[in-house]
């Protein structure tokens, strides 16, 4: 079996962070988006790995990414060219994947429970397409599967006004060779797009069997600011901490902390867990890092207090002030100004931005 992950879009819901970079490439817990679905493919056994690229962000997500060889599998790059549906993504790979069943996966979903369990349902029976679903409160919102007592997948809807269920297709799929047959035979939704809800019915209509797995622990789509913030909050909440920087005396650190090797905590900091601090990060004195907060490389922190918060690398903050529920993009610049400003900012700020307090 194969993987695909889909990894074009615009990214237009995450703007300003996305006008200069890719949205698969914005960091949850000091680690891009994308790089979770590559580690779940791979946990499932998948090692072949094809990435499907649009006109946006391809250069920097083949150099972050590369060979794939630091995540122990192959990456070939697809290009996709213009955004025409999840399905369209789906057929540029036909020649990557030959006649292999594979899984494709959106590149901007994060799981906490992986992907072996579909994988394995998908793998035990005689099947044309698998889909993972999963429980929501606004069914009326997403793609909505109806399944029988075992599972089988009997109707597929679109934002339905009167939706069957509340099991959501969440953007994870397993599929046999006979899905490009079905993608062939599509004409564009009234969006303009090939959708790959039309491919799976019509494969569901041609007598192929459906299967389905519920994800039972989270998932989340990071296509917006509070998405990603919320993600960093979830994947915070469960990871290993380790302390392998530098926290000199006087500092102050409690709760799970993973500190790079090259990270400093200086003296008079106070860092409470959960939070991530990445490489050449420096924590100084008088600051504050509260719960959730992920630090990326190279930033400079400094008598803020700040929680809750995604600082991507490359950043330096030195205002006297408190920030909270942010989003702040690479090498981006937060100092003090003269006037006196209301306290407990939220910030969505773009890279290379340059913000006076």
């Amino acid at each position: 079996m194969k993987g695909l992950i889909l990894s074009g879009g615009t990214g237009s819901r995450l703007r300003p962070i996305t006008h200069t970079g890719p949205k698969q490439l914005v960091p949850v817990a000091n680690k891009p988006v994308i790089e979770y679905a590559v580690e779940d493919l791979k946990e499932a056994g998948i090692t072949e790995i094809g990435v499907v690229l649009g006109h946006k962000g391809r250069e920097e997500i083949q150099e972050h990414l590369g060979d794939g060889s630091k995540y122990g599998v192959d990456i070939t790059y697809i290009i996709q060219g213009n955004p025409l549906g999840l399905a369209h993504a789906a057929g540029t790979a036909r020649d990557f994947v030959g006649d292999d069943d594979f899984v494709m996966y959106l590149g901007d979903n994060i799981l906490n429970q992986g992907i072996s369990e579909l994988v394995d349902s998908f793998e035990t029976g005689d099947y044309g397409a698998g889909i993972a679903l999963q429980r929501v409160d606004d069914p009326q919102a997403f793609g909505i599967a109806d399944v029988d007592v075992d599972g089988n997948v009997t109707q597929l809807i679109e934002k339905p006004d009167d939706p069957p269920t509340d099991l959501a297709l969440i953007g994870i799929y397993v599929f046999s060779p006979a899905i490009f047959n079905a993608i062939e035979r599509l004409e564009p939704s009234w969006r303009g797009e090939v959708e790959i809800t039309d491919a799976i019915q019509l494969l569901l209509n041609e007598g192929h069997n459906i299967d389905s797995h519920t994800v039972e622990g989270w998932w989340k789509d990071t296509g917006k600011p509070e998405d990603i913030l919320h993600a960093n909050r979830l994947v915070l909440q469960d990871f290993d901490a380790s302390v392998d920087g530098t926290v000199e005396g006087g500092a102050e650190i409690s709760g799970p902390v993973e500190l790079a090797a090259s990270a400093t905590i200086e003296d008079g900091a106070v860092v409470r867990g959960p939070v991530s601090i990445d490489a050449e990060a420096t924590i100084e004195t008088g600051t504050y890092l509260g719960p959730y907060t992920s630090v990326g490389s190279s930033c400079r922190i400094a008598g803020v207090h700040i929680e809750n918060t995604v600082v991507v690398g490359e950043s330096e903050i030195t205002c006297d002030e408190k920030i909270v529920d942010s989003l702040i993009g690479r090498a981006t610049t937060i100092g003090g100004a003269d006037e006196l400003l209301p306290e407990g900012r939220r910030l969505v700020v773009g890279e290379n931005s340059d913000l006076k307090f």
